[in-house]
């Protein structure tokens, strides 16, 4: 049996395989319909209460876990489905660098169960996500491709991994997911953005304010610092939200959107799968701080927060950034 088998039934074994630590069924479902329309089960799981119930002061009032006693089918998009969740033991999520705990494996591929057809080979090797070099024969191509995408973007997001053809791994840092965008129903001017961010990064200036047609003001904050790089901080009025956030009442998320950004000194290295090591350095600094600004602006005008990934962050979430290893504290050095 392969270590592919080991995850996933051996129908599904040639398939692209997503592995994650273990994760509530509604979870998947709204993880999909953060990036795809029409998202829906074409084959629901199974599932039974778990028999032993959650005890402690921290679980009291919480329903019990469920548990998949039956993989089902979620479509995504017209041709392709994920197949799901395979229970995955906590010795293999282990090997898999997936744990602790048991962890979950789907299987992502086309509903009629034949093959995609691939483009041509990459021009280029090396790519934020290693998709070039993971599909350096041939390049998945429309909505295969979205779908790997999709599979990289939430292995990131959960600290996964991606086994592209049931084979080549693809496992993305997640703190490589530094940049956060706010969307609220509050305008804040210029100058108290401002103040904000001298709180966390003293040389910030406003470099560029403009009086759109309908009266609303747009501006943005550049913040420099010595050795990490720039803090951009966009503001502006929008007429479109992320999907994620598309069930909301437009009160809870729109229309002003608050994008924070991170440049490093070289831009280049974004984009690449191995940075430096002084490129990671400066970005778990500044992923910390990214996150403290974003917390500073909800806690002042509510919204909600979205990753680069186009999820919903949640308060755990924001915490967990705030205290990344290596952030440099309140304040950046400037």
């Amino acid at each position: 049996m392969s270590f592919v088998e080991a995850l996933v039934p051996v129908e599904h074994a040639s398939k692209h395989v997503l592995l994650v630590p273990q994760i509530p069924v509604t979870a998947l479902t709204e993880l999909a319909e953060s990036w795809f329309p029409g998202v829906g089960w074409l084959q629901e799981p199974e599932l039974v209460p778990r028999s032993k119930p959650m005890t402690g002061a921290r679980f009291r009032g919480a329903q019990p876990a469920q548990m998949v006693t039956g993989p089902g089918l979620l479509g995504l998009g017209a041709e392709h489905s994920v197949a799901g969740p395979y229970l995955v033991s906590p010795e293999d999520a282990v090997r898999f660098d997936v744990g602790p705990g048991e962890a979950a494996a789907f299987a992502l591929g086309r509903t009629d169960g034949s093959a995609d057809t691939r483009g041509g080979r990459p021009a280029a090797y090396d790519d934020r996500d290693g998709i070039a070099r993971a599909f350096a024969s041939g390049l998945p191509e429309g909505e295969e491709l979205r779908m790997v995408q999709w599979a990289v973007a939430v292995a990131r997001k959960l600290g996964g991994v991606v086994l592209t053809d049931g084979g080549d791994q693809l496992r993305p840092d997640p703190a490589a997911s530094v940049d956060l965008s706010l969307f609220a129903s509050h305008a804040l001017p210029p100058a108290e953005m401002l103040t904000m961010i001298r709180s966390i990064i003293a040389t910030a200036e406003v470099e560029a304010e403009s009086t759109t047609p309908n009266g609303t003001v747009q501006y943005q904050v550049v913040a420099r610092t010595s050795y990490d790089g720039v803090l951009v901080a966009h503001v502006e009025h929008v007429d479109r939200v992320p999907r994620s956030l598309g069930a909301l009442e437009w009160r809870s998320y729109g229309p002003f959107a608050y994008h924070v950004a991170w440049l490093p000194q070289d831009t280049y290295e974004l984009q690449v799968e191995q940075p430096s090591g002084v490129h990671v350095i400066a970005r778990g600094r500044m992923r910390g701080l990214v996150a403290r600004l974003a917390a500073i602006v909800q806690g002042r005008i509510g919204g909600v927060l979205v990753d680069d990934g186009g999820f919903v962050v949640s308060q755990a979430e924001l915490e967990r950034r705030v205290a990344t290893p290596g952030a440099s504290g309140n304040r950046a050095w400037v």
